[in-house]
């Protein structure tokens, strides 16, 4: 079966229908595509940083990640997200396995060099250890939370970065889930139904988008420019949008490709 990583934003996650949940386990079952799911949870670290009196801040797009972040981070996204994640695909009738990119450092994280603390990037992915859930008719559920083999230091991880970084590593297609219908253009006037790689870095050399579609852009780009086959942006909350992508259909949201479309992937 042909893999496909889907990431689902933590902007959605909370809403996403039934539906969604029935037709991810119904096409896995049925053969049409084996899910790796990778998952954010933005919203929901912002909730217990509040309510916890932890500041935090962004920047493009990105949370900057304090010691005291990071503890909330990893609990909300490798505890609470992930497991809520799972249990909904297996009370849908599904095999869910979850797991953090910090587990086996299956996802080696490295610090990313910036300003934002203990914010880092994926290094290198094991494939197997995916595959290896793949094999027994599980659904993986990944939370970005990742560590440094070296150190053992854990870092907080975009979870679209993470996913693109996934996708990359598979070379499978890379579906973001999220509750707007695509990428807008600017000045209103809909949302894009494509865009290629040149067409994606225009956008964000001249700051047509902005927020979390930023780091969501930057790495479907970089996803498709590292063998990535296909990027799409789709909204979650739609019923029908998750059962268009994966019976490879016209999909309702924009589609991601490193050139001109001639053929369905």
């Amino acid at each position: 079966m042909r893999e496909i990583v889907i990431k689902c934003g933590g902007s959605s996650l909370e809403e996403l229908p039934e539906e969604f949940f029935v037709d991810l386990v119904h096409s896995h079952e049925q053969g049409v595509c084996s899910p790796v799911i990778v998952h954010g949870g933005g919203p929901l670290i912002s909730k217990l940083l509040e309510q916890t009196g932890v500041k935090t801040e962004f920047v493009n797009g990105l949370r900057k990640t304090t010691g005291d972040v990071l503890k909330v981070v990893e609990m909300v996204l490798s505890g609470s997200v992930n497991k809520q994640l799972v249990n909904r695909i297996q009370l849908a009738g599904g095999n869910a396995f979850g797991l953090s990119g910090a587990d086996g450092y299956f996802m080696a994280a490295e610090p990313a060099g910036n300003s934002l603390g203990f914010v880092g990037e994926i290094c290198k992915v094991d494939t197997e250890v995916v595959r290896g859930i793949l094999s027994r008719g599980q659904i993986p559920v990944i939370s970005p939370v990742s560590a440094d083999p070296s150190t053992g230091q854990k870092y907080n991880i975009n979870g679209d970065t993470a996913a693109a970084a996934v996708a990359e590593a598979l070379g499978a297609p890379l579906s973001f889930i999220s509750d707007i219908p695509g990428i807008y253009r600017s000045g209103g006037g809909g949302w894009f139904e494509h865009l290629t790689v040149p067409e994606a870095e225009s956008l964000l050399e001249k700051k047509e988008v902005t927020g979390g579609m930023v780091p969501k852009l930057k790495a479907a780009v970089e996803g498709l420019k590292s063998g990535v086959p296909e990027v799409s942006v789709i909204n979650g909350l739609d019923s029908s949008a998750l059962r268009a992508l994966l019976q490879n259909t016209q999909i309702p949201g924009t589609r991601i490709t490193a050139g001109e479309v001639t053929a369905r992937v």
